[in-house]
């Protein structure tokens, strides 16, 4: 959201017609940023969003290294003439013009770099300071992960030169919880984490009766993946969340213990080597069932 929104207000400056799509609606937390509501999600809108890829000249994929991340957009994106991949995950997919950095802690961190040596830093105005500053914060967690680097700090504080106010956007995505997130945040910690000290491996399930007892809202178990982690003693956790067709799955990691090999490999993702993500089609339990089985060589 922070960089296809940042790049949107960036792009509108210069004089350019801009449409942000998304694959699905984010969570509530996200909803404040500037330019949101002009935003168009293909599972609420698909006849939007398929107008607008027709209409498009050039299409920008943001924060994404294949197309098939997109999932049901897959297709449409591909129709699209001229694709631009501004991203920084492994192993991208070949786009026609490509900004690929996985040294990079946020893909917005690489917008501000591009749009920098396009000489367009003077299109960086405050709401788009504050998108992208809100992007950078949120993969870096709080300019706290290995990937955080000074020229992350001095982007920041450009950023904030331009009007993005650090306060306000971390209240606005870390301290809007509901009364059922924080419930089904207790319930997950007391009844559904799993600890394997000698694989030093943390596990929390969620299924679908689970969501339904806690009126589950898209974005309710963001970050829950890194309590696990934070655990004394744990290299990997992760988190298996049931939907209606697919299990979802995500990993994070300490130190080389590869996450995304893991999810590339075996759950049909991919990510950053201490956090990625992916998902498989079977019942819930077997996809726990597979993870342990096929973990003990990646912990070596």
């Amino acid at each position: 959201m922070g960089s296809s929104l940042g790049l949107m207000h960036v792009l509108q400056a210069a004089g350019h017609s801009v449409q942000v799509l998304l694959p699905n609606a984010p969570a509530s937390f996200l909803h404040w940023m500037p330019g949101y509501a002009h935003a168009k999600a293909h599972d609420t809108d698909p006849a939007g969003a398929a107008a607008a890829i027709a209409n498009c000249e050039v299409l920008f994929c943001l924060d994404f290294n294949r197309l098939d991340r997109v999932e049901k957009m897959e297709e449409l994106l591909k129709s699209a003439p001229i694709k631009v991949l501004i991203d920084h995950h492994r192993e991208p997919d070949t786009f026609d013009i490509m900004f690929s950095d996985i040294t990079a802690c946020a893909t917005c961190q690489m917008v501000v770099d591009v749009v920098e040596g396009m000489g367009w830093a003077g299109h960086i105005s405050s709401d788009a300071a504050t998108c992208l500053y809100t992007g950078i914060m949120t993969d870096s967690g709080s300019f706290r992960f290995g990937s955080t680097t000074p020229h992350t700090h001095r982007v920041a504080a450009g950023l904030m030169e331009r009007g993005a106010v650090p306060d306000i956007i971390h209240s606005a995505v870390l301290d809007d919880n509901s009364v059922d997130r924080l419930r089904l945040l207790g319930f997950a910690l007391a009844e559904r984490l799993v600890v394997y000290p000698e694989m030093e491996t943390a596990i929390i399930t969620l299924s679908i009766a689970d969501q339904k007892r806690f009126n589950f809202a898209p974005g309710d178990a963001e970050g829950l993946v890194n309590y696990g982690l934070s655990i004394r003693g744990i290299r990997l956790a992760a988190f298996f969340m049931e939907r209606s067709d697919r299990v979802k799955v995500s990993l994070r990691s300490k130190g080389n213990l590869p996450a995304d090999r893991i999810c590339a490999e075996h759950f049909k993702g991919g990510g950053h080597r201490n956090a990625a993500g992916g998902h498989a089609f079977d019942p819930l339990q077997q996809v726990v069932d597979r993870f342990l089985f096929v973990l003990p060589p990646y912990l070596k």
